[in-house]
Order: structure tokens, then sequence, then C-alpha cells
């Protein structure tokens, strides 16, 4: 099969600072049922995970700089939109109601929004989606990331998942990956659906690994075919207000998968590297990260700082790191001013000011 328009970007990106944006998340909170809060997932209402420390600007130099090339730019926010952001043609802010039904909202769950990002009305057929917290690290290439009928992912360096039920105290991707294996065995053997080319290998297994914190290469085709084929999937992970253990994410893990089972998706290996801010030796994490002499496709740099305060010397840490390696503004980015060097303290950086 043969493509000719450009591979879009989708971003998800929340400013978890924005005092009416905190005050939606605080009430909502209050509202959950004694069932929903007895589902909350482990970390699923913490700071860290809608903490904006410029991982965003910095994600969009990197795509800048490594994939040019790269389509539309779709950024879905929930009505919010950075304070740095440039208007560009090649990107669109997409809010939340523009996707998600207004009884479904609001919801502070990246799996329940994810879970949207295909109806997109102009969205390409292949497209990319990338957490804020993703950064390309080399050269782009097309055939890297797509094959002429399907994608590519890549396994994490995590540990295996045990086989089991969902665990309450167990981390989303694990949850997902059990998730994943029960409806995949419940319905093997599978009939084709759209022809013999995507049939259910029968070669097909089950690996009881997660996948990398990684770029997301995604077909809108097989997203909507699949919101079809499992119906009961979509629903719960679209109810959630906040993350649940038992609702896990499933375009990080369920999509992936059954495109394996059925020869849409390949393995892939690819030089990566995960981050964790919260881990004692995020500095050395970093060092290691600023001295890879070859690069690496792609990292991850996860905020596990949880509910640390946004002074945290570990913040600091990354937001320098990716000044460092991304240091030039991208198209995105508003014109800034810096003040003289003159008026700055030796081995000091002035941070830019919208101008």
């Amino acid at each position: 099969m043969q493509y000719d328009s450009p591979i879009d970007i989708v971003y998800l990106w929340v400013n978890g600072s924005d005092p009416a944006w905190r005050g939606k998340r605080r009430r909502a909170a209050q509202r959950l049922s004694a069932g929903h809060r007895s589902s909350l997932g482990l970390h699923g209402n913490v700071e860290g995970r809608f903490r904006d420390n410029g991982e965003l600007r910095y994600s969009l130099r990197a795509l800048e700089q490594f994939f040019p090339e790269h389509g539309h730019v779709y950024l879905v926010t929930d009505g919010q939109t950075p304070a740095w952001l440039r208007p560009s043609d090649r990107l669109t802010l997409v809010d939340h109601r523009d996707l998600i039904p207004a009884t479904r909202l609001p919801t502070f769950d990246s799996g329940n929004i994810e879970s949207y990002i295909h109806r997109i009305p102009t969205l390409s057929e292949r497209f990319i989606y990338l957490n804020d917290d993703v950064f390309f690290g080399a050269p782009v290439r097309t055939e890297d990331w797509f094959w002429d009928a399907g994608v590519y992912a890549a396994w994490s360096d995590e540990a295996l998942v045990a086989d089991g039920p969902l665990c309450q105290d167990a981390n989303s991707m694990d949850n997902a990956t059990r998730l994943s294996r029960q409806w995949l065995a419940a319905r093997a053997p599978d009939r084709p659906r759209r022809g013999d080319a995507t049939a259910r290998r029968p070669d097909y297994a089950h690996t009881s690994r997660t996948f990398a914190h990684a770029p997301r290469p995604l077909l809108r085709s097989v997203l909507f075919e699949l919101e079809g084929l499992a119906p009961e999937l979509f629903a719960g992970v679209r109810s959630t207000v906040f993350r649940t253990w038992d609702q896990p994410t499933i375009v990080a893990d369920f999509v992936i998968r059954w495109a394996l089972a059925h020869g849409v998706t390949r393995m892939r290996d690819y030089r990566h590297s995960y981050l964790s801010t919260g881990d004692a030796d995020i500095g050395a994490q970093l060092d290691r990260l600023l001295s890879a002499t070859e690069g690496i496709d792609f990292f991850c740099i996860n905020d596990t700082t949880d509910n640390a305060p946004a002074h945290d010397a570990r913040l600091a840490q990354v937001r320098e790191a990716l000044q460092q390696l991304f240091p030039l503004p991208s198209s995105f980015e508003q014109p800034v001013a810096f003040k003289h060097p003159r008026c700055l303290k030796p081995g000091t950086w002035q941070s830019a000011q919208t101008v």
C-alpha cells in the first residue's frame, strides 16, 4: 500500500499548575464515587502525572530537529495553551470537548483521552502519537517506524509481567498487558476481519513484556476497527475520571498487541533509554544521556517525583539537561528576548521571556 500524505504527530499536554484547571481537578476528585475512589490506580492522581516541566517545548524541538518532514501537529489539551506557543499553520490545538462527549468530561486520565485521538477529523492515516515526555534522539526515517502495511513497536527493558488477574497495586502498563492477554486469549482462534492480510497469525503467542515508553506509530483505520471489535475495552477506559487500576490504558498495549497478532505490527530494536525522575540516581541517568556519543533513537524522561514541589532540584536538573540537548528554539515557539549576558552572574543563564 502506498501513502502519499505526510505523517502527522499527536501530543497530549496539560499544564497542571494552572489555577482554573487545578480547581476543576479538585472538584472532580471530590465528586468521585466510593467505587471509583477504590479503583484509583497507582499514582493515578499525583502531581507528577500532570506537571508541566517544559517537556513539550523540548519534544517539539527534537521533533523539528530529527523529523523535519513530519506532517501536521495536533496538540490535544483541556482548553489550555502553552504560554510560549507560536501560532502556526502546522499545528492545531484540539480541545477535549472537540473529541470527547460532554457527558464524559472532565477526565484526567491520559488512557481515556488517547482512546479518542483517531477521531481528530483531518488526521492522516499514518501518524505518530507522542507523550510530551518522549523525545526523538536521532534522525527519523519513515521506514524505521512504518512498513508497507503496518507499523513497528519496541519492547521495554522492564521485567516480565506475571500472569494472572489485574492487580490493584500494579502499574497501568502491567495491568494493560494482562488485560490484552485475557481479551486475545478469549477470542482465539480469531476470524479474518479485513481479509487474509490481517487474519490472526497462527503462530502468535502472548509475550509478557510491556512496550517501551516510545513514539507510537499508529494507523487510524486500525483504531476505528478496534472500536468496533473491542467496544467493551474502549467503553471501560472511557469511563474513567482519573487513572484506575481495573481500566488500564489500551492504546499503549492492546492496540499494539492486537496488531501484532494480526500481522499489522512488527517488533523492532531501537536504541532507546528510559529515565525516571524519582530515582535516587536521576542525576547519573541524565549524565549518561548527555554523554551518549552515538545518540539514541528516542528516550523518555518520566516524571515520577509524584507530589514533590515544583522547585524540586531533580526537576531543575531535567530542564537543564533538556536545554543542553535541544538548545535551539523550534518554529513553534514565540520569539524570545534575553537579558544581556553582562547582567547575569557567572555560570548562570536567563530564562527566556515571551516578547
